[in-house]
C-alpha cells in the first residue's frame, strides 16, 4: 500500500531502517538470488549486412572435446604465418545486457537484439586479437565452443570447423588424470562424453575436416598439409617446429613435454577394447575407434 511505502522510506531516511515482510518461522523475505534466475533465451540469426557487421571474415574454429589435443593443434596452427591461434577465449561466454527498456528499444530500433549485439562483441574481441598479431587469420579452439557450434555459424557464416577427435577411452583417462581430486573415473568418462556428444552434434551439421589426434602425432606433416590445404594455405614447414614463446603451460597436461619440445611426438598407446568404459563404447564405435 501507499502509506505503507511512505512510511517505510522516512523510516529509511531518518533512522537507517525499514520495515520487511517476514516470511514463514519469522524469517525475513530474501530478495530473488539473480545468480539462479534463468536468462531467457534470445533468438539468434546471421548477420543482416555482413560486410559491415563483421570484421572478421573466416575464423577458423576447432572444435574438440577436452583433453583430445587442441592444445598441441593450436601451438602448430600458430606457427604459420597466416594463422594466429591464441589461448582459449572464451568469446561464446561474453554477453550483452540491458539495463533499462530505453536501451533495448533504442537498440532494437536500429535492428539489434541481444544476440545481435554479442555477435558484434564476440567478432570486435577476435578482430582486436587478430590485427594486434600481424597475421591474417584467427583460430579459436575453446573446446566448450562444441556446445555452441550452432551460433558460431550464425555469427561467421564464412567461418571454417576442424574437427579434432582422440579415442574417447584416452580422453576420459587424461581428463580424470588432469584433476584426479575433482573427478572419480567414471565421472570423469561421463563428463567427457557430454563434450564428445557435441562434437559429433556439431559433425554432422557443419562441413569441416575431421582430424584425429593420433594420426597427428603420428604422421604430423601429413595432417598438417592436409590442415593447410583445407584452409587454402601454403605449407609452411615451421609448423611441425614450432617453439614454445606463447604457448600458455597451464593445462598442458599431456601435452606439456611435447610443446617444451618444439617437435611432435607420438601419443600414448590406445587401449585395449576391454579397457574402454562401457559407457563411451557407443562413441569408440561411432568415432571408428571399435569394430
Amino acid at each position: 500500500m501507499k502509506w505503507q511505502r511512505t512510511i517505510n522510506g522516512a523510516l529509511a531516511r531518518y533512522t537507517g531502517f525499514q520495515i520487511n515482510r517476514v516470511g514463514k518461522a519469522g524469517q525475513a523475505a530474501k530478495a530473488p538470488d539473480k545468480t539462479s534466475v534463468k536468462r531467457p533465451n534470445t533468438p539468434f540469426r546471421p548477420p543482416s549486412e555482413p560486410e559491415i557487421d563483421r570484421l572478421v571474415k573466416s575464423p577458423v574454429f576447432i572444435i574438440s572435446p577436452v583433453r583430445s589435443g587442441s592444445t598441441l593443434l593450436r601451438a602448430m596452427l600458430n606457427a604459420h604465418p597466416d594463422l594466429h591461434a591464441p589461448h582459449e577465449l572464451h568469446v561464446r561466454r561474453l554477453r550483452v545486457e540491458f539495463d533499462t527498456s530505453l536501451a533495448d528499444k533504442a537498440m532494437a530500433a536500429l535492428g539489434h537484439n541481444r544476440a545481435d549485439l554479442e555477435h558484434l562483441l564476440w567478432d570486435r574481441v577476435l578482430h582486436r586479437e587478430l590485427v594486434r598479431s600481424g597475421k591474417r587469420f584467427i583460430v579459436e579452439k575453446t573446446p566448450a565452443n562444441a556446445f555452441a557450434y550452432e551460433r558460431l555459424a550464425a555469427c561467421w557464416p564464412d567461418a571454417r570447423f576442424v574437427f579434432l577427435l582422440r579415442h574417447p577411452a584416452s580422453i576420459a583417462t587424461s581428463w580424470h588424470e588432469a584433476s584426479p581430486d575433482r573427478r572419480t573415473p567414471d565421472e570423469a568418462a561421463a563428463d567427457a562424453l557430454r563434450y564428445m556428444k557435441a562434437v559429433q552434434r556439431a559433425r554432422a551439421a557443419l562441413p569441416g575436416l575431421t582430424v584425429r589426434y593420433e594420426e597427428l602425432t603420428a604422421d604430423p606433416e601429413r595432417i598438417a598439409r592436409g590442415i593447410c590445404g583445407f584452409l587454402t594455405l601454403p605449407w609452411a614447414p615451421e609448423m611441425l617446429s614450432y617453439g614454445t614463446p606463447d604457448v600458455v603451460s597451464k593445462g598442458l597436461g599431456d601435452w606439456k613435454d611435447k610443446i617444451r619440445s618444439g617437435a611432435v611426438q607420438r601419443g600414448r598407446d590406445l587401449p585395449r577394447a576391454d579397457e574402454v568404459p562401457a559407457v563411451l563404447k557407443d562413441m569408440c564405435r561411432t568415432w571408428e575407434y571399435l569394430a
